[in-house]
């Protein structure tokens, strides 16, 4: 099965199921014929920017965004910026490796905005809790990658 066609089937389960849990998604798709992987399902939670809504009591189930064309929502340049005016405490470099410090608990959304951004010397990202690690590829675009990063911080303070 191709991606794209998993995806739609995860979208469609989500509109008709609860799904509280990666566990839960996997075996919604199992049951639909689809055989994939905890981490598969991991990956395309990921890919889909799917969030986890409130339910009352405490749970939470998976949703698709509402702006769903690409994180349009959530990635707004007002958005960016104002999330890196709150939660960006610091960058800093070794080699071919940055690290972004940020607020506890923001690294996530911090990353994923970076990882929306698809800086071609990014080739990857790690989050913490309240860092970030970007793997820069190659090791001579690290002073251009902390420019990026720095427009990033100049532009939300200037906001």
């Amino acid at each position: 099965m191709k991606k794209e066609e998993r995806y739609e089937k995860i979208r469609e389960i989500l509109s008709r199921r609860i799904i509280e849990t990666q566990e839960d998604l996997t075996e919604a798709l199992r049951l639909e014929g689809i055989d994939v992987t905890q981490a598969t399902v991991s990956r395309d939670i990921k890919e889909l920017m799917l969030t986890k809504v409130p339910m009352g009591r405490g749970r939470y189930r998976y949703a698709v965004p509402a702006a769903h064309a690409e994180g349009a929502g959530f990635f707004q340049a007002s958005r960016i910026a104002r999330l890196f005016r709150d939660t960006v405490l610091g960058v800093d470099a070794s080699e071919n490796l940055v690290v972004v410090k940020t607020m506890p608990g923001a690294a996530n959304a911090v990353a994923s905005a970076i990882d929306y951004a698809k800086w071609p010397q990014v080739i990857g990202t790690i989050a913490g809790d309240d860092n970030i690690l970007l793997v820069i590829k190659p090791k001579d675009a690290v002073p251009e990658v902390l420019s990026l990063l720095d427009a990033m911080v100049k532009d939300a303070e200037n906001r």
